[in-house]
């Protein structure tokens, strides 16, 4: 599985939303959802961060299942349309977790 196009981001990004998701990440301006709002007091900061990790964790998990049912086959013969499909649910589902984390911030 790991010759699949975006496995290793997806991976990434689910490693990277745990701290954010267990509260182990305190305000700063170099690691999470960092906006003038989460930044401005700390329960703003760990309700957005904890939110952002589940949507980008989802989301990663979202491709993982997709990368496991129509796998990419391996080169030479790489495959241009399963190519764009893995690239198009890796973006909309990363663009889709944006969308949301930038809604709930806007809620809070």
């Amino acid at each position: 599985m790991l010759h699949q196009p975006f496995v290793i981001p997806a991976i990434l990004f689910m490693v990277l939303a745990l701290p954010l998701i267990l509260g182990l990440v305190p305000p700063n301006r170099g690691y999470g959802i960092r906006t003038p709002k989460t930044i401005s007091t700390k329960e703003c900061w760990y309700r957005a961060n904890r939110f952002g990790g589940w949507v980008l964790l989802l989301a990663s998990a979202l491709y993982l299942v997709i990368a496991a049912a129509v796998p990419n086959p391996p080169p030479p013969s790489d495959s241009l349309p399963i190519w764009l499909l893995h690239l198009g649910v890796f973006l909309g589902a990363l663009i889709a977790s944006l969308l949301l984390i930038q809604r709930y911030i806007k809620r809070l």
